[in-house]
């Protein structure tokens, strides 16, 4: 099991969890937060392992994952979670019952559902590839934006572009291990049919990964934002906090 760097956003119950996707961070919620002002507890936002501020690890199953997240919560604990792409996938597993926390109400959006053999090869070549070094900390910076749905949306001197870089020796590198993506294939699906919590599934109305169509034999009501592509939370926070509220606070 892993120690999750995580921050505390408010006090009090219910607890909100947010979990982001490969290569991004906690800070990617950053806008996202800022819209949720209404939520009448506290937000516990992670880097999962192998992200960010949290250490590298030998496995990055959604298993692994959840059990890292399960392990930042007291035995029963009640929270809502919600997750981004791989971190929706990881919300879903930890509304399985089998992890110890008592997950009321799970939201995932962007979770893939389909993968094709040119996507797990690139998957496997990207996470076997070795660091990618950057000469100066702002290059460092702009690939991790990239790589999280931020850039455009976050400025370069922003604290949260340093949540993904490392520097070491002189030189910059993203925080992420590349084989974090290692658990591609892992379905929407899968993880959905097994939870025991109720659950809501959206994504982007452009989304490149994942599309309503294929959401909806998982749940009935699942939804698109707009004409968002794979980063809602990011593109269009007034929206997806909006759909959170209404979904976890009824």
């Amino acid at each position: 099991m892993t120690a999750l760097f995580n921050q505390t956003f408010g006090s009090g119950d219910p607890t909100l969890v947010l979990l982001h996707g490969v290569g991004a961070t906690g800070g990617a919620f950053k806008p996202l937060i800022e819209k949720l002002a209404a939520w009448p507890g506290k937000i516990v936002v992670p880097d999962m392992r192998g992200h960010g501020r949290s250490p590298h690890a030998r496995h990055y199953g959604m298993g692994h994952h959840a059990a890292d997240v399960a392990n930042l919560f007291a035995k029963d604990e009640p929270i809502h979670v919600v997750g981004h792409s791989m971190g929706g996938a990881v919300a879903l597993v930890l509304a399985n019952g089998l992890y110890g926390v008592n997950v009321l109400k799970v939201s995932a959006f962007g979770a893939k559902e389909t993968w094709s053999a040119d996507e797990l090869a690139r998957g496997a070549a990207f996470a076997a590839s070795p660091v990618r070094w950057f000469d100066t900390r702002d290059a460092a910076a702009e690939r991790f934006l990239k790589v999280s749905g931020l850039f455009g949306h976050i400025a370069l001197n922003d604290p949260v572009a340093d949540t993904g870089i490392v520097a070491e020796n002189g030189r910059w590198r993203l925080a992420a291990d590349n084989a974090t993506v290692s658990a591609a294939g892992a379905t929407c699906g899968q993880f959905a049919a097994a939870a025991r919590s109720p659950y809501q599934l959206f994504c982007g109305g452009r989304d490149p990964m994942v599309t309503v169509a294929e959401l909806k034999p998982h749940d009935p009501n699942a939804f698109s934002i707009g004409e968002c592509g794979h980063n809602p939370h990011i593109e269009a926070p007034d929206e997806v906090a909006a759909a959170i509220l209404k979904w976890h606070l009824a």
